[in-house]
């Protein structure tokens, strides 16, 4: 019986020390982002009105595309950054890849496309 007991309690020991910790992700990135602009380039997610992407500390977020009130286009993507240039990606949808860099401006802190377009703002 004591062996058992010895075992169990080395068992749990080597759990509680063999985890690592996860890195802490604090990239300025994480939160929400949104672009108001109605123009050709945001039909191409979907319709044209509110479009949302909220990023979290995990490389992942969720994108929503809103008409009105009402969510009309909902995704999930994937994002990284190198350098200091991110890219968001859209597995398993045929929206194409946004290439960005963070910068400051007038409207606050916002996501602008490598060819100078502003993608989104944060909120």
């Amino acid at each position: 019986m004591k062996k058992i007991t010895f075992f169990m309690a080395m068992a749990v020991l080597l759990t509680i020390f063999a985890c690592s910790q996860i890195a802490e992700n604090n990239d300025p990135v994480i939160g929400i982002w949104t672009d108001e602009a109605i123009s050709a380039k945001t039909s191409t997610k979907g319709p044209s009105g509110r479009q949302e992407w909220i990023f979290n500390d995990a490389y992942l977020g969720r994108y929503h595309g809103y008409e009105g009130h009402e969510i009309k286009v909902q995704t999930d993507f994937k994002w990284k950054k190198t350098d200091e240039v991110y890219i968001i990606s859209y597995p398993g949808t045929d929206f194409q890849d946004d290439i960005v860099t963070m910068e400051e401006s007038e409207e606050g802190i916002i996501l602008l496309e490598i060819e100078g377009e502003v993608l989104a703002v944060k909120e």
